[in-house]
């Protein structure tokens, strides 16, 4: 199973994928991971994004790219994989459809954790409260939660032409969410299979 898991910030993309990858045998690929990991190891690619980041900048979608390309070239990524936090814009989905159709390894199905915002800010609130994180700040949120609006929302219009999308109601018990997204998979298999 090639799967991105899409949602705002807060929807429970982590969470949702860490829960997967056991049930599904692949790996859990978050771009955040992925690019502390890379500059931890000292990779010729991490050596340029720890650069860019020394300097203050973000980490363009080339380096971004060309980390994914090493990550998904892994043993463990050979029979799928769920990403999450990426593509996080159209530049990056067209890439990220290049990329996979040049390596044979193309998306099975593309789900999008629909969250409101305001369920989203409560969720930061309580976690900002107990564990004082400053991705959690409710105006922190707010500003990332804009950002996605106009960044990261269309991907979505990206995958639905495609007929990829599957849009799911994020909010519950973690369970619930997490029965939800399995059977839009099983729904994805079956009509591809089908």
């Amino acid at each position: 199973m090639r799967l991105v898991l899409l949602g705002a910030p807060g929807s429970g993309k982590g969470t949702q994928a860490t829960r997967l990858k056991n049930d599904l045998g692949v790996p859990h690929i978050s771009t955040g991971d992925m690019l502390r990991a890379a500059v931890a190891a000292g990779t010729p690619t991490g050596l340029k994004a720890k650069a860019v980041m020394d300097a203050g900048k973000l980490v363009s979608d080339d380096i971004l790219l060309a980390m994914l390309e090493e990550r998904l070239a892994q043993a463990d990524a050979r029979n799928g994989f769920i990403l999450d936090g990426y593509p996080r814009n159209l530049a990056q989905a067209d890439a990220l459809d290049h990329l996979l159709s040049r390596i044979g390894q193309p998306l099975d199905a593309v789900v999008k954790l629909e969250v409101p915002n305001a369920v989203i800010i409560g969720r930061c609130e309580i976690r900002y409260a107990a564990e004082h994180r400053k991705d959690d700040d409710p105006a922190v949120v707010r500003d990332r939660l804009k950002v996605y609006a106009e960044q990261t929302a269309p991907v979505a219009d990206f995958y639905a032409k495609r007929g990829t999308l599957q849009v799911i109601d994020g909010v519950g018990e973690l369970d619930e969410v997490t029965a939800r997204v399995k059977q839009a998979l099983k729904a994805e298999s079956a009509a591809a299979n089908g």
